[in-house]
Parts: C-alpha cells; structure tokens; sequence
C-alpha cells in the first residue's frame, strides 16, 4: 500500500508518517532520507544531523538517498524483501532532482531538467519502489498556499511538486493531511 502524507512546514507531517512506519507489523523498516546539504550549509547540516540523532533506537534502517529513488532497488539486500519503507521528503526530492547539479547559483542550470523530466522521473521511482515494498509512506510538503510571488526557478519547482503532489494522491491507497499535529484522512 502506499500512503502519502502532506501539510505544511511544522504541522507534525513526519512525526504521523515516522508512526505509521513504526506501527507496521514484522519486517524490516526503511527511512529514505532525502534531504542534501552543501559542505558550505551549516544550517542543512545541523537539521539533518539532528534528523539522524531523532530516528536513532527507533529500528529503521537509514538509506540517504538525496536523487534517484528509483536505484533503491538495485541496493544489496532490499529488492525482494517485502519490507516497509518511508521517504522523507518528495519537497526535498524534487528540488535535489531539479537544481542539485554544477553551476545550481545561477538561473540557466534551472532548465536543464524540465518539470516533465523531474515528475516523470520521481514519480518512476516511487512505482519501483511501491513495487518492492509491502507499505510506503511518502511524505510531501503543501508549498502552495501562501499566494506570494516567486522567481521563475522557484515557480517552476512548484509546478513540478504540485504535479508530482497530484500523481501520488491518484496512486496512493491511503491520503492524510496533518494540520497542527492532527491527521486527517482525506483518501
């Protein structure tokens, strides 16, 4: 089954998706960890050390995997297993997967993946992985309310999420939206 997972920044979206992880019954449990820090990031660095220090005793196993989901299931000892597996975050994904190459500063290297490119390819990875795990949990961000105006790299990493955002609640057997720490079952 896949279950997507989507609110705000801070609304308690992880802290239910990590739950629903834990609670699976039996096999192995995996947290795909997506997020990317530049050695110049301090403040990436400490979040996703304090990440680690917060899932640590908790009986997941840690893949860091920032681009390419789909390779997860060329990894040694996963493919076949059945087990379950939660990826945090498809906002961090598609950034990584849209920006994260030489030259990202500037506004050109923008364009050297299309949004179609970054859907398709995210989305790809999510069906391998839904196709070799039991239960996914997916975990996204609602980037898109708060009615500002944006530069044209960031427009277009909004469009790309909200597509990716659409897909996934089509193919996901179970939709939550969590608001101040409180999951609502929307599918």
């Amino acid at each position: 089954m896949i279950y997507l997972v989507y609110g705000g920044s801070g609304s308690g979206k992880s802290s239910f998706a990590e739950k629903l992880l834990a609670d699976f019954p039996g096999a192995e449990k995996y947290y795909i960890a997506t997020m990317m820090a530049r050695e110049d990031d301090a403040d990436a660095q400490k979040k996703i050390a304090r990440h680690r220090k917060l899932r640590e005793g908790r009986g997941f196993k840690t893949i860091e995997k920032a681009r390419n989901l789909g390779e997860i299931c060329g990894l040694t000892g996963i493919c076949g297993l059945g087990g379950n597996a939660l990826v945090e975050c498809m906002g961090n994904l598609c950034a990584n997967e849209m920006f994260a190459s030489p030259g990202i500063d500037d506004e050109e290297s923008c364009d050297q993946k299309s949004q179609g490119e970054v859907v398709e390819k995210i989305l790809d990875g999510v069906k391998k992985l839904s196709s070799v795990f039991e239960n996914l949990v997916i975990v996204t961000n609602n980037v898109f309310d708060d009615g500002r105006q944006y530069d044209e790299a960031t427009e277009k990493y909004i469009k790309a999420l909200g597509k990716i955002n659409c897909q996934l609640t089509v193919i996901s057997d179970k939709v939550y939206e969590v608001v101040v720490g409180i999951p609502v079952e929307i599918k």
